[in-house]
């Protein structure tokens, strides 16, 4: 896993091989990135990464500046490795939660900037992180969820959807709070 962009850029990270995660490939999160790039100003951003693993894309945007970064997964030893990693590179705007994400979100009042969700490819609940996302109002005015996903599945039946974009196996589905997002 490397850092594309940002202080960090270049910067490779050897996570432990035995964490539960399905990492967003290089190819993809770069891809991703220069979508993103072209969109939005990472500096200041107050982001959520859901079903965050080993951080691949918390680390990257905090690399970028983000404001805040806090990212969410149930497992402890990818919460342990992101912390870790965060305390090593003195990412004061990146933290760490251990918790199941969808109580999470339930629970959650804040508003964010950007919401990315990388779930695994086999959970049934998928089309539902958008959902409690718009429910909860959990997105400012011109907010953006990413959801990742297999790129055979149709999340496009939200009425937030505004497009999605295939990365082989792959894909990133985007849901805008405001239509002024073009991906």
């Amino acid at each position: 896993m490397r850092i594309i962009g940002g202080k960090l850029k270049g910067t490779r990270f050897y996570p432990p091989k035995n964490l539960p995660v399905r990492p967003t490939t290089d190819m993809a999160k770069e891809a991703l990135f220069n979508i993103l790039q072209n969109q939005i100003e990472f500096d200041g951003l107050k982001v959520l990464d859901l079903f965050s693993g080993t951080g691949n894309i918390s680390l990257e945007f905090a690399s970028r500046f983000a404001a805040t970064v806090t990212s969410v997964d149930k497992a402890f030893g990818c919460y342990q490795y992101l912390r870790k990693t965060t305390e090593e590179h003195q990412l004061k705007n990146l933290k760490a939660i251990k918790a199941d994400v969808f109580k999470y979100l339930n629970q959650e009042t804040e508003q964010f900037d950007l919401i990315f969700a990388d779930p695994p490819y086999g959970l049934k609940t998928i089309p539902e992180i958008a959902q409690i996302v718009f429910d909860k109002n959990l997105l400012t005015e011109n907010g953006l969820l990413i959801i990742e996903h297999q790129s055979m599945q149709n999340l496009s039946n939200h009425p937030n959807f505004s497009d999605k974009r295939i990365y082989g196996y792959s894909a990133f589905s985007f849901f805008e709070n405001n239509k002024g997002f073009k991906v």
